[in-house]
């Protein structure tokens, strides 16, 4: 990073980029393999379960206690572990992914970065230590091929708050896709009883 956690950035939203084509191009030339399969997931650990909480961390400095930005950040990647591991073992569902994905998480935390939330230290490293329990929760979130589903006026909404306010824009789609999950939680036990 050399001091420049913006490039950091920069770099893991490329890493994010390229970890969904990486699939569809296997798919595309029929190389699809149990062996790239893990590789992806090594990949995956090393882009968003390590890279990712080191330019978190890097972002914390001075903000909080170094121990306090050091323990955020390994927990997201001990979490970001047990999620690829299992997402490797657990049947697909083709709605719904088990747990916010480490890609998303690495997303957040990387445009969390960019954009410079206007948020204490301790807030940022809570926010950290929620996306890291979000990937190995058992909440049912929505897949973004589901998302894309949504009817074209929805689509609006942040285009337009993005436009007043980009902060806040992204915090607000953040908080609901968390929050999604535990609803979708509830409908499901709901529906089932």
């Amino acid at each position: 990073m050399q001091g420049d956690v913006r490039t950091a950035a920069l770099c893991l939203i490329a890493c994010v980029a390229f970890d969904g084509l990486d699939g569809a191009l296997a798919r595309r030339f029929g190389v699809v393999s149990p062996f790239g399969a893990q590789m992806d997931s090594l990949a995956d650990m090393c882009s968003f379960g390590l890279a990712a909480p080191v330019v978190v961390y890097a972002s914390l400095a001075g903000t909080v206690p170094t121990a306090a930005a050091a323990a955020g950040c390994t927990l997201v990647a001990g979490c970001a572990a047990i999620r690829l591991a299992r997402f490797n073992v657990s049947p697909k569902d083709g709605r719904f992914f088990c747990g916010v994905p480490t890609t998303m998480v690495a997303a957040v935390l990387a445009v969390g970065v960019l954009i410079e939330l206007p948020m204490p230290g301790v807030a940022q490293l809570a926010g950290v230590a929620l996306l890291a329990f979000a990937m190995v929760s058992s909440f049912p979130y929505a897949k973004i091929a589901r998302l894309i589903k949504l009817p074209p006026w929805l689509w609006l909404l942040p285009v337009v708050g993005a436009l007043v306010d980009p902060r806040l824009t992204f915090a607000v789609i953040v908080a609901g896709y968390l929050a999604s999950g535990p609803v979708l939680w509830l409908r499901h036990r709901h529906a089932a009883s």
